[in-house]
């Protein structure tokens, strides 16, 4: 019997101020706002400055999270933080955020796995405080993904946008996150990946004449692998909860591409869609913090109540996917 449980106590996010629309891409790409919304859901996105890093927008999402758990930084014993977009290859972003919030006695790292990598470091958290290792644990996704994002490809730009997530957990003696599921599939790994910049191509004149630096989707594999690790993680997460679909009040999904969204409630079946939380028409796809974003959204928004239980799934590049059920305890 487990005497400690895991339970998040706080959220918070933050979108930078400028909004690029689907009019504004029409006037740098062949496209439309028509063409980007009936394909996608998404209507507009938020674009960092060019001087604003991934630390700043995790910084204010934790600071955010932070007061929402009535807590004080020097509470947290770790920052988990999940980005493909970190300000430097070292130090981990996380060490940023650790120094500016003022946790002074927590210690903290990067996790890199694309749009799965909050439920990454939410899993990581529980197995953190489950195991007594850590009371207190901050899950941040953030994303500058303006900075990877080949704005001449229509293929790519249209989906993208900027903006941070993140959560508190803390030790409780009731169950807050009721299960998890993770996992990755390497021999998919080409289908959304960026090539260069790292040991492989590193960056050099080349990678940047071929384009390598920024974001490579095959689109058609991707929706129909995606379609389906996230069906099935959904119905894993929800029995090892010891639930049914039925029992679940929201469900927050990878905000990519409502096509996908809508294939995965179908799925599922049963009167899903209703109770799907969808904010990919303001913000777009903002990879790890997607899920963290949406659900610090949905809490502002009154649409999580005490007593819900949450489903959230996700899949990105590795290929990789996740999945998670919360009682809302808050």
């Amino acid at each position: 019997m487990k005497s400690l449980f895991a339970q998040v106590v706080g959220t918070g996010h933050y979108v930078p101020e400028r909004v690029l629309t689907n009019d504004d891409l029409a006037t740098m790409v062949e496209t439309s706002d028509e063409w980007i919304a009936s394909r996608t859901g998404i209507r507009q996105r938020r674009i960092a400055a060019p001087d604003q890093p991934t630390s700043d927008m995790a910084i204010r999402a934790a600071r955010a999270a932070v007061a929402d758990a009535a807590i004080d930084p020097g509470e947290i014993d770790a920052i988990f933080l999940a980005t493909a977009t970190g300000d430097m290859v070292f130090p981990a972003t996380a060490c940023l955020v650790q120094n500016a919030i003022g946790a002074s006695h927590a210690y903290g790292y990067d996790l890199s796995s694309a749009c799965s990598g909050f439920l990454m470091g939410l899993e990581t958290a529980v197995a953190a405080i489950e195991s007594g290792r850590a009371k207190t644990v901050l899950v941040i996704g953030a994303e500058k993904l303006s900075s990877i994002t080949d704005w001449s490809s229509r293929d790519t730009c249209i989906l993208f946008g900027d903006g941070a997530g993140a959560a508190v957990l803390r030790a409780a003696p009731s169950p807050g996150v009721l299960s998890t599921h993770l996992g990755v599939d390497g021999s998919l790994g080409n289908l959304l990946s960026i090539p260069g910049g790292g040991s492989l191509h590193p960056a050099s004149p080349q990678v940047l004449r071929d384009h390598l630096q920024f974001v490579h989707m095959a689109g058609r594999e991707t929706f129909k692998s995606a379609v389906n690790v996230m069906a099935e993680t959904a119905q894993r997460v929800v029995a090892d909860a010891g639930l049914t679909l039925d029992d679940i009040d929201l469900m927050i999904p990878h905000q990519a591409n409502l096509r996908i969204i809508e294939a995965v409630a179908r799925k599922l079946g049963g009167d899903l869609m209703p109770r799907v939380f969808l904010n990919l028409d303001r913000f777009g796809n903002t990879s790890a913090a997607s899920i963290p974003l949406a659900l610090s959204d949905a809490v502002s928004q009154g649409r999580v109540k005490r007593g819900n239980r949450i489903l959230m799934v996700a899949f990105g590049g590795g290929l990789s996917w996740g999945g998670a059920v919360l009682e809302w305890t808050k």
